[in-house]
């Protein structure tokens, strides 16, 4: 029996040391779980409680509710979907009384030491069960405040609930009451709709009967003269061949129709709308564009199929509404609209006052984009990683696929970036598409990621890839927090557990970024700026008697943990093999670097076990053999045998094959599972703390791409040893 599984599972039992077959097997494995769907669009009213910039839901019902009276109720409730039952960790701050139930049962009643600070935050732990959740929050008004901010306990692990009813099922958010002078007697829950409350919820999902007999685009943008806007939806022609069809309706303004790329009906002032039109069989968009008329704006529009009306659909599968038609707008009337770069549905479009995206014909309600794909399409440092390790496992095994893949992945980021800035900047703060990179305040939001994305830009063309490079740069360059000699460390963080840190995993997330830009622009100031962190941070970090680093400097104790982390060392000798091979030759601070690089690598060597393996605490041996340092040791040793940064290779190269053996037999199993990586951690003055409460994790992607890297500089070292 090994160590994570039976060792005929292992994949070394099943290839050997042939690593193209490990490359191979590990990512696609990766690629088939993690499939490239299309992000969510759901309905969003920003009528409604918002999340702020910390991510939690935020409400004052003294704003909503100016004449609500003290003593009186508002309650909230909203769903929240849990895969396997574990637990949701909670935040809550009270402006006044706040009960919190979940599915029936109280959870939380606020005292009067929650009250008494406004702006304190409380941690609940709730145990959920598997499947849908039901959240009910009552809030009592006092003179004192009446609302409260409650969510999730960081941003950066950010999380959103659901409306909980079938009439708005899939928007985000949460339904609130009016203000009552009574407890509810039953609360609601699972199975009910909102008639089936007796009660009026917010926000509304209906006009007031004025508006009701304006166009739709006057009650969605108001008269905003020499304007147009856009409205789109998608037709299902089932007539065999070219069929005739009959376009109904009426319109308020000059209109324009489109049928797929073919403009089928023109008129230039208002009037009945009655034309005959040819559509293939299939289903088409149907575009509108409508101009703005002094007294009203819009249109409404049918097509017949004979005595059949031909069905509608949303266009972008809109989740929380039965809505079929979007809208965009107001433009200037004498703006040239592509009506095809409207459908992409990934970028915001420039428009009368700013940026704009497509809106419901509901009181200020918006299409938001959500992307909900564990890993596809996301940008985080472990991806970063991964994504890193992909690449170029894809190009030594000769996958195009899986380079198109990354290659997807990429360019989605790019093309939601523009988007996820707007929204942010829109609804409040809390994005659900880059919601990192939106929120930016660490080296952890951009540097790895940004890395990835400079890696693959050298490959394959990118839209618009140096728009988020130079706004990942200018983070690092310009507003990343440094001590006064200018190396990073981590202060005014949403995660305040980490205020006044230094880490060595930022060496991780800052140098590989800065040695791209550097190549990319040819400015000597980002490779300088990287060569000048690995040496601040050995200043603090390095642990002379163990030649490696310290996880973390604590600058309120004044002293570094003494914890030789694992990946903690990974990163650092990874980012230094990095930094080395980029740097010029001739630089006045790469004698200081290769001894270092040295210096650490013999301090490694000496702590690898007998299996091969190194261990989560370089120096416990009773801690679990750890995949993610392994590889990262494995890289660097083999990137330092071909450049000879390393004065005396025999023994690392013996160390690299010894290494690369057991984790094919002990971390990687046949399927390409990938075992022993160390999940995501905080820190700790004892190494118990990452022995017990740092466990590891099954195709972790904090070392997915790690293993993948180890592989193909295994390749290239076969290579320049066989020379």
């Amino acid at each position: 029996m090994g160590y994570y599984f039976e060792d005929h599972n292992s994949m070394i039992s099943q290839t050997g040391m042939q690593v193209e077959k490990t490359l191979d097997v590990i990512a696609r494995r990766y690629v088939g779980f993690n499939p490239p769907h299309p992000p969510t669009h759901r309905a969003y009213s920003k009528r409604g409680i918002l999340r702020g910039k910390d991510f939690r839901y935020q409400v004052d019902f003294n704003q909503f509710f100016p004449n609500a009276v003290a003593e009186q109720y508002v309650y909230a409730w909203a769903k929240y979907w849990n895969e396997n039952g574990t637990e949701l960790k909670f935040d809550v701050t009270c402006y006044g009384p706040i009960l919190i139930y979940c599915n029936g049962q109280c959870i939380f009643k606020s005292t009067i030491l929650h009250e008494r600070n406004g702006d304190a935050r409380h941690s609940i732990i709730i145990a959920l069960k598997a499947g849908w959740n039901h959240f009910v929050i009552r809030f009592k008004k006092t003179r004192a405040g009446f609302g409260g901010k409650f969510g999730t306990w960081l941003g950066k692990l950010h999380y959103y609930f659901l409306m909980p009813t079938v009439e708005r099922d899939g928007q985000e958010g949460w339904i609130f009451t009016g203000p009552m002078s009574s407890e509810l007697a039953t609360l609601p829950g699972a199975g009910m709709t909102e008639k089936d409350t007796g009660l009026k919820w917010y926000p509304e999902t209906s006009w007031e009967k004025a508006r009701l007999k304006m166009g739709q685009l006057q009650r969605i943008y108001g008269l905003v003269p020499d304007a147009v806007a856009v409205g789109w939806t998608k037709a299902l022609f089932l007539h065999p061949g070219i069929g005739e069809y009959t376009l109904k309706g009426r319109h308020f303004g000059s209109i324009t129709v489109q049928i797929g790329s073919k403009e089928v009906y023109q008129a230039g002032a208002s009037g009945r709308l009655a034309a005959t039109i040819k559509v293939p069989f299939g289903q088409h968009d149907v575009m509108v564009k409508s101009s703005c008329q002094d007294t009203d704006w819009g249109f409404e529009l049918s097509i017949q199929n004979g005595s059949e009306a031909v069905s509608f659909s949303s266009p972008c599968n809109v989740v929380g509404t039965s809505q079929v038609w979007i809208y965009l707008g107001p433009f200037a009337a004498s703006a040239r609209l592509d009506l095809a770069r409207l459908r992409d549905l990934c970028k915001v479009t420039p428009g009368i006052g700013g940026d704009t995206y497509w809106r419901l014909d509901l009181p200020d309600a918006w299409v938001r984009l959500y992307n909900e794909n564990p890993l596809y399409g996301r940008w985080n440092y472990p991806l970063g990683v991964t994504l890193y390790g992909l690449l170029h496992s894809a190009k030594a095994i000769g996958s195009t696929e899986i380079q198109q893949y990354i290659v997807d992945h990429i360019q989605y980021c790019c093309d939601t970036f523009r988007y996820a800035l707007w929204d942010r900047d829109q609804y409040g703060g809390a994005t659900a598409v880059h919601h990192l990179l939106s929120s930016i305040d660490s080296l952890d939001d951009c540097g790895s990621f940004g890395s990835v994305l400079l890696e693959v830009a050298r490959y394959f063309p990118i839209r618009g890839f140096k728009d988020i490079a130079d706004f990942v740069a200018d983070y690092i360059s310009n507003k990343q927090i440094r001590l006064p000699d200018g190396t990073f460390f981590r202060k005014n963080l949403m995660h305040v557990f980490h205020e006044n840190t230094m880490w060595v995993d930022d060496l991780y997330m800052s140098i590989p970024f800065l040695c791209r830009y550097y190549r990319l622009t040819g400015d000597r100031q980002y490779i300088d700026d990287a060569a000048r962190q690995f040496l601040g941070f050995k200043k603090y970090l390095f642990i002379p008697e163990l030649k490696v680093m310290s996880h973390v400097y604590d600058f309120k104790r004044q002293m570094a943990t003494g914890i030789p982390w694992g990946r903690g060392n990974g990163w650092a000798i990874f980012s230094l093999s990095e930094l080395l091979a980029v740097l010029p030759e001739k630089h006045e601070q790469r004698p200081a670097l290769l001894a270092a690089f040295r210096e650490l690598c013999e301090g490694y060597l000496a702590l690898q076990d007998e299996s091969g393996m190194w261990h989560q605490v370089l120096n416990v041996p009773d801690s679990y053999p750890e995949t993610s340092c392994t590889s990262m040791f494995i890289y660097s040793f083999a990137r330092g045998i071909q450049h000879g940064w390393l004065e005396q290779p025999d023994a690392y190269i013996k160390s690299v094959f010894k290494a690369w053996a057991a984790l094919n037999r002990i971390s990687i199993d046949k399927n390409g599972n990938v075992y022993g990586v160390c999940r995501g951690s905080e820190f700790s003055f004892t190494p118990e703390y990452y022995m017990k409460e740092l466990p590891w994790n099954l195709n972790d992607t904090h070392g997915i791409g790690i293993v993948l890297l180890a592989g193909v500089e295994m390749l290239k070292l076969m290579k320049h040893l066989k020379k």
